[in-house]
């Protein structure tokens, strides 16, 4: 017969600082609502909606889609930094970056410092927002996500 080994369970055992989580969720979630923010800002102020459109439609995209995405990245941005259902508008906006890639930045190759700029840097933003959806909403949000503990 084997002995018990006396250790703590992993249940046991904290692996997140519970104090400090909370802050890193908002660090996290203001980062990303700014480059987001910053993202549409660049499609609005220096290409303007209509060159997006024009762009969106040079990729085979029909070019009303560009205004859609403009709207989608200001609301998920605003949603992100104010702290409005972010683990939620977290998930919404995968797909924002995931057409970036498909459509642009995947055939330039993985390096962001490739021509076109390679798909590095969008799949680690998704990245990014994944993890905020996992970690929580983070300290002050002000419309916490109906999810998990808050909907039990």
């Amino acid at each position: 017969m084997v002995p018990a080994i006396d250790a703590p369970s992993l249940r046991d055992t904290a692996m997140t600082d519970t104090k400090t989580a909370p802050y890193a969720a908002l660090v996290l979630r203001l980062a990303l609502g700014i480059l987001f923010l910053a993202h549409a800002g660049l499609k609005i102020f220096v290409f303007t909606p209509a060159g997006t459109a024009a762009f969106f439609g040079s990729l085979g995209l029909p070019g009303w889609f560009a205004y859609v995405t403009i709207v989608w990245e200001v609301v998920g941005a605003l949603a992100l930094i104010l702290g409005v259902w972010p683990r939620l508008f977290a998930v919404i906006l995968i797909p924002v970056l995931l057409g970036a890639i498909f459509t642009v930045h995947g055939a330039a190759g993985f390096f962001f410092t490739n021509p076109k700029g390679g798909w590095e840097f969008p799949a680690f933003w998704i990245v990014g927002l994944i993890a905020l959806a996992l970690t929580g909403d983070g300290a002050f949000a002000l419309k916490p996500t109906p999810i998990g503990k808050a909907a039990r």
